[in-house]
């Protein structure tokens, strides 16, 4: 494995038997978490407008603000996970995660539903992504690459497994039961494993081995030009992400697909993160961190720009979007390893929570910026040329990132 560039002492040690259990476990509790916090509202979203009579853009604003709020929450359940482990906040994102399915299922006016988001966006900040990968980076050490991947694998179904579950639900008792049944299995499912399960021992983060950059506080390294830089790459490189996938299939219907066609197309591309996901440990061991950021995020805006210049045929659209796909995937572990493998996992909590800030805050606001984008230039293919030159800067910053001890 390629040594990381900033050098941290990464002995192997061998991992207690018990996190396996706990990897089993997240991979269930996160799955669940992002189908009843996120994937629900894209499967209910137009009926919860129909049935209201609010606007679809009042309701996805909501929604977004949710997600800004997770964004900024998060950086202070990565402070508490740093000292006290994840137990306190999975459980407690648990319990708020289902209790915002019911103010959401009850809201009987636009600001009682604001709430409702709200409350799922901060229990999306303690069940969600950042604070699993936490876990599995301080219990698995420097076996993490392969923990984490395993749970980004898993965690891909959640959208297989409850879009149509929630079809259903909706389709038989209306959206409102839907978010009453889901906060249900929020509750059921995910705040007793958390309670249970992450009890292995978490020992607050220490200057171990006496090293200049351990003895540097979090606010020093949060304001290192390596830092800067690796959050501003990352958080480019999502807004690139989130925006070409939200309006990749209007982007394909221009290029002459049917909409049954081009929702094939995106599924695809959904499936292509599976194998970039697949293929991220290979990378890992080749290349160190700035260059392994930069060449995944160079790859998924060549496969941006290639959306955006290439015609057709449907079947060249259709390898591209599944490509791009790939890039999505390996991103996520770019994402999820890179703090990681610059400061250390002892660490990673409080910094990759900072970290994960400005990238909630992209992801939240890229439906946005891409609508916007595509007013400016006057077509979908312009926004996704737009998007491939950010996506080159980004990999520009991150390649120039340096290492922490420069930083």
């Amino acid at each position: 494995m390629a040594v990381p560039e900033n050098g941290p002492d990464m002995t192997e040690r061998p991992v207690d038997p018990r996190a396996r259990v706990v990897l089993v476990t997240l991979c269930v509790t996160v799955t669940v978490a992002y189908g009843v916090l996120y994937y629900s509202f894209t499967v209910l979203a137009p009926g919860i407008s129909d049935d209201t009579g609010w606007s679809t853009p009042a309701v996805t604003t909501v929604f977004s603000a949710g997600t800004l709020v997770g964004a900024l929450v998060g950086i202070l359940t990565g402070r508490v996970i740093q000292r006290r482990g994840p137990r306190l906040v999975m459980t407690a994102g648990s319990l708020v995660g289902a209790l915002a399915a019911l103010v959401i299922a009850a809201a009987p006016n636009l600001p009682v539903f604001t709430l409702g988001w709200l409350l799922a966006g901060a229990a999306g900040a303690g069940t969600f992504y950042p604070p699993a990968f936490a876990a599995l980076t301080r219990w698995y050490g420097d076996q993490r690459v392969r923990a984490i991947t395993t749970l980004t694998l898993a965690a891909a179904f959640s959208s297989t497994i409850f879009a149509p579950l929630i079809a259903f639900l909706d389709a038989e008792w209306g959206w409102r039961t839907a978010y009453v049944v889901l906060g249900a299995i929020m509750l059921v499912l995910t705040a007793p494993a958390h309670a249970v399960v992450l009890r292995l021992p978490w020992q607050p983060a220490a200057a171990e081995h006496g090293t200049h950059e351990r003895s540097r506080s979090d606010r020093e390294v949060i304001a290192s030009r390596t830092f800067v830089l690796v959050a501003v790459s990352g958080a480019l490189t999502t807004l690139v992400m989130f925006a070409s996938l939200v309006h990749l299939v209007p982007l394909l219907l221009d290029r002459g697909m049917s909409v049954q066609l081009a929702a094939w197309a995106l599924g695809l591309s959904g499936a292509g993160q599976v194998v970039g996901r697949l293929l991220y440990a290979a990378l890992e061991r080749r290349l160190s961190p700035n260059p392994r950021a930069a060449l995944v995020m160079v790859l998924l805006a060549a496969m941006v720009l290639a959306l955006g210049v290439v015609p057709g045929p449907v079947p060249l659209l259709i390898a591209i979007a599944v490509l791009a796909g790939a890039a999505r995937g390996l991103f996520t572990l770019v994402g999820a390893t890179v703090v990681g493998d610059h400061w250390g996992p002892e660490r990673y909590a409080a910094l990759n929570g900072v970290y994960n800030a400005p990238v909630g805050v992209a992801a939240a606001l890229a439906p946005a910026v891409g609508a916007a984008l595509i007013a400016w230039t006057g077509s979908v293919t312009g926004l996704f040329l737009v998007l491939a030159a950010l996506g080159v800067l980004g990999a520009g910053l991150a390649a120039v990132a340096g290492t922490p001890d420069r930083g």
